[in-house]
């Protein structure tokens, strides 16, 4: 059975969660299956990576009396936590509703357990998922998150959401929206690994009522940005030898360390093996002095920040975003 965090709505969130980004169609229903079959009870998902209708079919499978074999207790919508996000094109306080409304449509659900602002960056409005120039440079616009912000809480009153929170959101961000916040954010969903450990962004968020979920707990070797020759988390010596004395995988010694300092982690797979081995975390426990070598693997290497080429440089694509996040220190 996988712990849980109390969220400060009083929500109990699974420490453990099925990362659903870059989980190609056609690959995701059986991921999920898989996970709900062997004991997730926590589905992440987004409307920009494309795949929630086939999330909402796999939940559709496993929800309700007789969708499971008969020697299995049958799941109920309150057993699962969902979390979906809101895109960045659809930041208009006249779209968060709709928006919002199109994930539940696809999911197959008449609620979300919490529900991100995805980036605190708007996009120009519409249905294109990355509006861009000629340049190829993204359109943006000028709505302020705060605004979108008090557009999700209106979906908490509604009952669409039982709460709402933010993803890549800055220290200073963070401050903004509470500023201004009816419902508070309950979370704040950023990455975070051994190779970017966070401890003050995690502090922040920690003081202020916040709960961390760490997007790419494992270093997302997958991610579509990785460049020849960076380092591979689970690669790592110090990892494999960890591995190797407690008898578990790299990522489960990785899952284990972000358990174990009170963050939540949602790892990514589509392979059933991998999908259960990442969630067989809770029979073990990293010593104290592991705990803080791990911790001094930190390098504040980002790994999940789309470039472009710029005068033959790569560089942070939305960097000339005025709600770029990741200009602050933490």
């Amino acid at each position: 059975m996988t712990e849980t965090i109390t969220l400060s709505t009083g929500q109990q969130m699974p420490s453990v969660g099925l990362g659903t980004w870059k989980s190609a169609p056609g690959q995701v229903k059986q991921a999920v299956l898989a996970a709900l079959d062997c004991g997730y009870r926590h589905i992440d998902c987004a409307a920009a990576y494309g795949n929630e209708r086939e999330v909402g079919e796999a939940l559709t499978e496993r929800l309700g009396p007789g969708k499971v074999p008969a020697d299995k207790t049958p799941l109920r919508r309150e057993d699962i936590f969902v979390t979906s996000k809101l895109w960045n094109t659809k930041h208009h306080p006249d779209d968060v509703e709709e928006a919002c409304k199109r994930s539940l449509s696809d999911l197959k659900l008449c609620y979300l357990d919490l529900y991100l602002m995805h980036w605190p960056m708007a996009f120009e409005r519409g249905d294109e998922l990355m509006p861009r120039h000629p340049d190829g440079t993204i359109r943006y616009d000028d709505t302020h998150y705060r605004d979108t912000w008090a557009a999700m809480e209106k979906l908490v009153d509604q009952g669409l959401v039982k709460a709402i929170g933010l993803s890549n959101f800055n220290a200073r961000q963070i401050d903004d929206i509470l500023s201004v916040a009816k419902h508070k954010p309950v979370v704040n969903q950023v990455e975070c690994h051994p190779y970017l450990v966070q401890t003050k962004l995690v502090s922040h968020c920690w003081s202020r009522g916040l709960t961390v979920t760490a997007y790419s707990p494992l270093g997302s070797p997958d991610r579509p940005w990785v460049t020849p020759g960076q380092a591979r988390l689970l690669d790592d010596p110090r990892v494999l030898s960890m591995a190797k004395h407690y008898n578990k995988s790299p990522a489960q010694v990785i899952n284990r360390w972000h358990i174990q300092r009170g963050v939540v982690c949602i790892p990514k797979s589509v392979t059933p093996s991998r999908i259960t081995q990442n969630i067989e975390v809770f029979d073990f426990k990293l010593s104290d002095e592991d705990m803080r070598l791990i911790e001094s693997f930190n390098r504040n290497e980002r790994l999940i920040v789309p470039t472009i080429m710029k005068d033959g440089q790569k560089v942070w694509r939305d960097a000339g975003h005025p709600h770029f996040p990741f200009s602050d220190p933490y």
